[in-house]
């Protein structure tokens, strides 16, 4: 036979050249149940079934530690912050009910005791069998080690629990790591959790049930975790609140393993509470007695075969289920076989969540630290802004905003277009039919001069004409602000999505926008009220339309006298173009009432002309101005804000181009968040590499 080393470095050659895949050469879970080659202490090879294992002395060796390691590591890495969870035994019970004991039997070392609450955090403990006979304790907390030994392992404990969560009986969620490696442990890692308690002790938060809830609830509800459920003999298990805590996440339980302490205690019945299983216990029983006292571990475990192989009613428990080895072993088995069946998934979560992250990294704007830089970057927004609003402005596209209706410019500016028509031609009817002809015969009247009879002075006609314009100017002045504040958030949106990382160019390109609108809507007022005043001006046309229109009104002119001089009639006719109106009041008018009606028919059929007018030059100043808006003077704007700002040159742009505070925070979680996934995937890619697949 060869030595211990040299077997060992043959085991560790075979592991190295292994491949955790299937045929198709997909991940696939290990199968860990197998016999196993094992050094002894003598230093030969043998293969023995796992049940054969005395748990306490050694453990797997080659094939779990690494596993366990690199599970420990992955922890250790706090992968779990990247929302991949890890296969754990997770230790729960309630308060007093042998939970720390069990944990001492397993680590051969004391844990802290007393009154209350005596774990307040989450206790990782690893525990690793190495060869040297002299134990090595440490403490891992807030990034430190803390090297400790077994006489003073409690007291370190103790002090670090008070560092963490206080100095009073309070708990915290942050967890304290304490290494074992002692001749003779199993492999294990657990996690120890505060003994669950309803009623807070003097000193407690009075929602201490509430918090220690909580914690546990976050360490089994994941459905890597095994949970170990510590029981105390002498209580009814369905009464037990960490029965009713793990029977809401694991309602088969078939991640479940109970420990049922102080058997010594109340032995009757036992056997029927752990064959019954009336708690569902998925991975089974193990029956313990801890140590009582001063007794060595060695003695207590000695009391422990004695107690299960001589007691009348303990005698009768399946060996299989009692003792401290037992529990040893199964745990060890069942931590092997989580691993192996999760170490797949986690290695897949990895990539998945690797890949993830780059890919938005790479997603955000460069960080900039050069002014060419800034400048270049500056340019691009710039040109992906103004082929934006080209698309929504001026081509009526809007593919880049398809679900958002307001941003569909071309459309909207139609409608607000033909709402200002409506409300020019809504502002003339009112006054069509109110007191038919009055107006004019009053104008006419005050017109009079020498001359001969029936002439339509064309003072008189611009008189009304000037006064109708004055009524409606209001209109074509509210239509152009209303257009072009709409038009001014527009541009913000665009602009605000090209450079959101940018918050200081989003102010400039803000205020340079206000400003350019400002200035542009200025221009187009001053349009507006020069379109109205040349209305007002003088009363010409050369569309045929107008004549055509007011001999359709002229034609029924003889009607209407018909109607004035036959007092028979009614007086309430139907004239085109105005609808049924009352004509009665004009029948002692005879004298300018026939030149009233060739004048209104007159301004009438004009006015059809000037509605058109405002309509149609609004319609096409707002083009020219949203054109030249966008390809000429909204560059122009922001540029002259950059240069003009108070820090004033070119560096100022880069300075508008520093990353907001949300975006560096978001670009610095990413580069934490890659590192600890590629760490985490070399990791499990050393621990691929040793495994051996066992068909």
């Amino acid at each position: 036979m060869g030595s211990r080393g040299e077997h060992s470095m043959a085991a560790q050659q075979q592991l190295q050249n292994a491949h955790v895949e299937d045929e198709e050469g997909n991940p696939r879970a290990l199968d860990l149940a197998q016999p196993l080659s094992i050094m002894a202490e003598d230093g030969e090879e043998t293969s023995l079934p796992i049940s054969a294992h005395p748990p306490l002395m050694f453990s797997f060796n080659e094939r779990i530690r690494p596993l366990l390691d690199a599970v420990d590591k992955l922890r250790h890495l706090k992968v779990t912050q990247e929302g991949i969870q890890l296969p754990t035994i997770v230790v729960v019970g309630d308060q007093s009910s042998g939970k720390s004991s069990v944990l001492e039997s397993l680590a051969g070392i004391s844990l802290p005791r007393g009154q209350g609450i005596c774990t307040r955090v989450p206790l990782i403990m690893r525990l690793q069998h190495h060869q040297n006979p002299q134990p090595e304790l440490h403490l891992e907390y807030h990034g430190k080690i803390v090297p400790t030994d077994e006489t003073r392992v409690t007291e370190a404990i103790v002090f670090a629990t008070d560092e963490i969560a206080g100095n009073g009986k309070g708990i915290s969620h942050t967890p304290l790591t304490l290494v074992v490696k002692k001749r003779g442990v199993p492999d294990l890692t657990m996690v120890d959790l505060p003994g669950i308690t309803r009623v807070p002790v003097h000193g407690q938060p009075e929602d201490i049930y509430e918090q220690i809830s909580g914690i546990i609830m976050e360490y089994i509800k994941p459905e890597e975790s095994i949970i170990l459920n510590v029981l105390s003999a002498t209580v009814d298990f369905p009464t037990c609140e960490s029965i009713r805590m793990s029977q809401r996440v694991d309602k088969s339980g078939e991640r479940t393993l109970a420990v049922v302490t102080k058997a010594d205690k109340a032995p009757e019945g036992l056997l029927e509470k752990v064959t019954a299983d009336d708690v569902n216990i998925g991975l089974g029983y193990v029956c313990v007695r801890n140590r009582i006292g001063e007794e060595s571990y060695e003695e207590a475990r000695e009391e422990e075969a004695h107690l299960f192989q001589s007691h009348p009613l303990l005698s009768k428990i399946d060996k299989s289920i009692v003792g401290v080895p037992v529990l040893a072993q199964k745990l060890v088995h069942i931590q092997a076989t989580i691993i192996s069946k999760c170490l797949p998934e986690i290695v897949r979560k990895i990539n998945d969540k690797l890949n993830s992250s780059v890919s938005e990294l790479n997603k955000m704007p460069q960080h900039l630290s050069l002014v060419g830089e800034a400048m270049t970057v500056f340019m691009r927004i710039m040109g992906f802004s103004k082929e934006s609003l080209r698309k929504i402005l001026l081509r009526g596209e809007f593919d880049e905003y398809p679900e958002d209706s307001r941003m569909h410019c071309t459309s909207r500016l139609v409608e607000m277009l033909n709402h200002y028509a409506g409300e020019l031609q809504k502002s003339a009817e009112n006054k069509l039919t109110e007191n038919f002809l009055m107006d004019e015969m009053r104008v006419l009247d005050d017109a009079k001069g020498i001359g001969l009879p029936n002439f339509l002075p064309r003072t008189a006609f611009l008189v009304i004409l000037q006064k109708k314009v004055k009524e409606i100017s209001k209109t074509p002045v509210d239509f152009m602000a209303k257009v072009w504040d709409y038009i001014e958030t527009v541009l913000i949106t665009v602009f605000m999505n090209h450079c959101e990382n940018y918050p200081q160019l989003q102010s400039a390109m803000r205020r340079a926008t206000h400003n350019l609108v400002a200035k542009t809507k200025d221009e187009s007022f001053d349009r507006v009220m020069e379109i109205v005043e040349m209305e007002k001006l003088a009363d010409y046309t050369c569309s045929l339309e107008y004549m055509s229109d007011w001999g359709k009104l002229m034609a029924q002119q003889n009607l209407f006298m018909e109607v004035m001089n036959d007092y028979s009639k009614p007086t309430r006719i139907m004239i085109e173009g105005f609808g049924e109106i009352e004509v009665g009041h004009l029948r002692g008018h005879s004298d300018v009432r026939e030149q009233a009606f060739d004048m209104k028919m007159r301004i009438t059929a004009y006015w059809k002309v000037v509605l058109k007018r405002l309509v149609d030059s609004m319609a096409l100043h707002l083009l020219l101005r949203v054109r030249n808006l966008v390809d000429q003077d909204m560059e122009a704007e922001i540029v002259n804000e950059l240069m003009g700002s108070p820090v004033g040159g070119p560096g100022a742009i880069q300075r508008m181009l520093e990353e907001s505070p949300s975006a560096a925070k978001k670009r610095e979680r990413l580069n934490k968040s890659i590192k600890l996934l590629k760490d985490s995937k070399e990791v499990v890619a050393q621990i691929i590499d040793m495994i051996t697949v066992v068909d």
